[in-house]
């Protein structure tokens, strides 16, 4: 049975519900998960949780998120990226210099007008249902965090490559829009990698047709434990008090208070529990039951 991390690199054109689809055929495991959607027409790193390492998805989403965008000046589209209907064009006469001038007021905590090209629902339906019938509705700014924001690259004079280290909820052809609507000469996104996500980049990711032609797809897993390194490892003292962990009883344990990964004494990651006054209780278990 398949349990455990991919860290897959999107290609271009495909869903992540498409890459879902196609790993669940190449695993046999109907029990897979992700996390941080990525657009069609978006590639790069995008964490797929397998078995009970779906366990672990509600915990990726608050994690920081890094890309590469590509920002095309002089026009503005209906979906702000490039896959869209063109609404206006302007011409472009701008240096470098002045369109990094523009960046500093998207830094840090931002109010974003999420695009109605989006998933977001409004009255139970999707916004982008509402814009493919024509329909906009009023949509209000929310608070996102842009940790970094700086050109990489300029292709041409209207075409620049963005790096953007983002709070989840970022949507970066949104940001790509306001920076060309604070330029007065439009802007949208035309291209998209996602560099980093859920503590993964793109060091740890695999094709898609890596994960097929391999002998043993399960071996590229990584293990759930993996995406909680961040926290120091407890092994539980005794089989009783692995016996209490395993039914959920809070444990009477000394240490400094803190998360950690709690294994048992055969090297089992078993949960991920908070130890507070003396007392370990769990946040999520990971075991087979």
């Amino acid at each position: 049975m398949a349990n455990g991390i991919l860290i897959i690199d999107k290609p271009a054109g495909w869903t992540s519900h498409d890459v879902v689809a196609k790993l669940r055929g190449i695993l046999h495991e109907r029990r897979i998960g992700h996390a941080g959607t990525l657009d069609p027409m978006a590639t790069g790193v995008l964490p797929v949780f397998v078995g009970r390492a779906t366990r672990a998805v509600e915990f990726a989403a608050d994690r920081e998120k890094e890309y590469l965008a590509g920002l095309r000046l002089g026009l503005t589209t209906d979906t702000q990226d490039t896959t869209g209907t063109v609404l206006a064009t302007h011409p472009v006469d701008l240096t470098r210099a002045q369109v990094e001038a523009a960046l500093p007021p998207f830094r840090g905590e931002i109010q974003q007008i999420p695009p109605m090209y989006s998933a977001i629902k409004r009255q139970g339906q999707k916004l982008y249902e509402l814009a493919r019938r024509g329909e906009e509705v009023d949509r209000p700014p929310r608070p996102v965090t842009i940790h970094a924001l700086e050109i990489v690259d300029q292709a041409s004079p209207t075409e620049y490559t963005l790096r953007v280290a983002c709070s989840k909820g970022t949507y970066v052809r949104t940001l790509c829009h306001d920076i060309g609507q604070a330029l007065g000469c439009g802007g949208a996104m035309y291209a998209l990698r996602r560099t980093q996500a859920a503590g993964f980049s793109l060091k740890d990711a695999v094709t898609l047709q890596a994960v097929q032609a391999a002998e043993e797809p399960a071996a590229l897993l990584l293990p759930v434990d993996a995406y909680f390194a961040r926290y120091p490892a407890l092994t539980l003292p005794s089989a009783r008090a692995e016996k209490k962990v395993r039914n959920g009883t809070p444990l009477s344990l000394p240490g400094e208070d803190g998360v950690y990964r709690v294994y048992s004494q055969e090297g089992a990651f078993l949960t991920l529990s908070r130890l507070a006054q003396g007392t370990l209780t769990t946040i999520k278990s990971f075991f087979e039951v």
